[in-house]
This record gives structure tokens, C-alpha cells and sequence, in this order.
């Protein structure tokens, strides 16, 4: 397997549209219903881009979605095609085989403009939240819970899906007003029914699935899976053996890269200063954990 970093994907010398580009993804149109994602290393954090990129991290990225999609498609349809970047071998004699590692051929959709957020444990901002006013995004919740207890049961904690900025929490009554109540009920019931299969079977993998966030949509009016999912750029997980009640576990996803930031002096609230490059050891260290997720979810299937 090629061991390349990929900053940023060219395909439009290979005469393809560049749909979009993402943080993390580069979308090119393949034809008029379907859309090439390739996953490149690039990493975010506090809606900012962050350097250098991480190494394998596109990869890690797809394979994970890879091991997600076919066991929640019995939940949910999702937007994975079964074409392979080989059905198009032009692109990937130009491109080489790394282009087939990193990439996924979805069906083009109309993207709901609701993040899916769904909660698992008390921590982040629904700790704030419920230490302050003992709710977590206005539900109310049992008094006495502790920091990084398991929550009674998921909690569906949906926001805005903002291009530029911060997502915005959307109470249930927003929810509606922005997507009709059918459509907030039913973007509800199918991610809390994905999230708790999914952390059925990432205990089996000696995981703890913390929180994360779906996105759906529309394919010739079907209501679907879009986007990656459960990956740890998306969610937040801890190797079973880490977690302490009351201390919450290692972070084996983007909030190591975060903690890391928050402790320089970078004014993270300031868009005019860049934030810092990240350390060789940092840059490291964050590979091998979202290899280390990777490897305990193959490893157990």
C-alpha cells in the first residue's frame, strides 16, 4: 500500500470538476448522479486549518466509513456506490493506487442542512450545559450525574450546518421550523437508531463511542446516509480500557489535536493569528491513534 501524503487532490488534470472542497474531502462530479470524495490529509480544528497534515489520515478516514457503511445500511440507506475508483481505471493509472484507498464513489444527494449530533456521554459542551442548568440541549436530565458519566439513554443534539463558523445548536422547536416536523422527527429516530447500534458494536471492539455527528440527505428521493461516518475526525471514542468514571478515557480522535491547542498561547477566538504548526511528535501521535481505532474495529469483525 502507498505511504504518501496527499495535501490536496488535482484531478482536474484527469478532466474532472472540482464540486467542492472540503476541510478534509475533495468532491469531484464523475458524471451528473455521481461524485467522487478523496480524502485527503489535510486536518481542521476550531474551524481553522491546521499544518502539517497527517500522514495515512485520508486512508484511515475511508477505511474506517468502509467498516460503518454496509453494517448500518439495514438501519439506514447510504450514498456509497458499489463502483470503486477502479470502474474508472483512466483515473487511477493517472493517479496512481493510492487514489482507490483514499476515495469513495457516492451517489449525489440533497443534503438536509442539520448536523446530526448525538451524545453518549456527559462531556463537552453538554457537561457545560448541565452543570450550569441541568439540561443538555434543553432536555432535562437526572440531577447527580457525573462529568463523563453514560447518559440514560443517547441524546439527539442537532445544530446548524454551517459552511463558515460555528454550527449552532437547534432546540427541537428550531429543529422543526427549519426542516418541517416529519422530516425533524425522522432525522431523530434514524440517528439515534444508528448511533445505538453503532456503540453495540464498538463495545464488541473494546471501544467507547463518546458522541458524533451524521449527515443525511436525499438520493431520487430516498432518505439517506451522506458524508463519512462514525470516523474520528466525526466522532469522539475511547479505548474501553481507558475510560474512569468521572476522568472520561483517552481520546483516540481529533480532541487529542485540540487539547493540544488549547494549551499554547493561540488565540483560537482570534481569526487574524494562524494558529501554530503542529509538532512532528503531535503530527505522530495522532496518526497512530486513528490507526490504533482503525486496527480494534478491523480487528474485531
Amino acid at each position: 500500500m502507498p505511504d504518501t501524503v496527499l495535501s490536496a487532490s488535482n484531478l482536474e488534470e484527469a478532466g474532472l470538476r472540482l464540486f467542492k472542497r472540503g476541510k478534509v474531502r475533495d468532491v469531484y462530479e464523475l458524471d451528473a448522479d455521481t461524485l467522487l470524495l478523496v480524502a485527503t490529509d489535510r486536518i481542521s480544528a476550531f474551524d481553522c486549518m491546521l499544518a502539517p497534515p497527517i500522514p495515512e489520515k485520508g486512508r484511515i478516514l475511508t477505511e474506517i466509513s468502509e467498516y460503518w457503511f454496509p453494517r448500518l445500511e439495514g438501519i439506514v440507506p447510504n450514498h456509497v456506490r458499489k463502483a470503486k475508483p477502479s470502474a474508472w481505471p483512466a483515473l487511477v493509472e493517472r493517479f496512481g493506487e493510492d487514489l482507490a484507498y483514499r476515495s469513495l464513489v457516492v451517489s449525489r444527494a440533497d443534503v438536509v442542512p442539520v448536523e446530526c449530533v448525538v451524545r453518549g456521554y456527559l462531556t463537552g459542551s453538554a457537561w457545560r450545559e448541565y452543570r450550569e442548568h441541568g439540561t443538555v440541549n434543553g432536555e432535562l436530565l437526572p440531577p447527580g450525574l457525573e462529568r463523563f458519566a453514560r447518559l440514560p439513554a443517547p441524546l439527539f443534539c442537532p445544530t446548524t450546518k454551517a459552511h463558515i463558523g460555528h454550527d449552532v445548536p437547534l432546540s427541537p422547536a428550531a429543529l422543526v421550523e427549519l426542516v418541517g416536523a416529519d422530516l425533524a422527527q425522522r432525522l431523530e429516530d434514524a440517528a439515534i437508531s444508528i448511533f445505538s447500534y453503532a456503540q453495540s458494536l464498538a463495545e464488541k471492539a473494546r471501544l467507547v463511542l463518546v458522541d458524533t455527528k451524521f449527515e443525511f440527505g436525499y438520493v431520487n428521493g430516498v432518505f439517506t446516509l451522506v458524508d463519512e461516518v462514525l470516523t474520528p475526525d466525526s466522532s469522539r471514542f475511547w479505548p474501553a480500557e481507558s475510560y474512569v468514571a468521572g476522568e472520561g478515557g483517552v481520546h483516540w480522535d481529533k480532541e487529542y489535536v485540540r487539547a493540544y491547542l488549547e494549551s499554547t498561547p493561540w488565540a483560537k477566538t482570534d481569526r487574524t493569528v494562524p494558529p501554530p504548526p503542529l509538532p512532528h511528535k503531535v503530527v505522530e501521535e495522532l496518526r497512530r491513534r486513528y490507526a490504533a481505532l482503525r486496527d480494534r474495529l478491523l480487528e474485531a469483525d
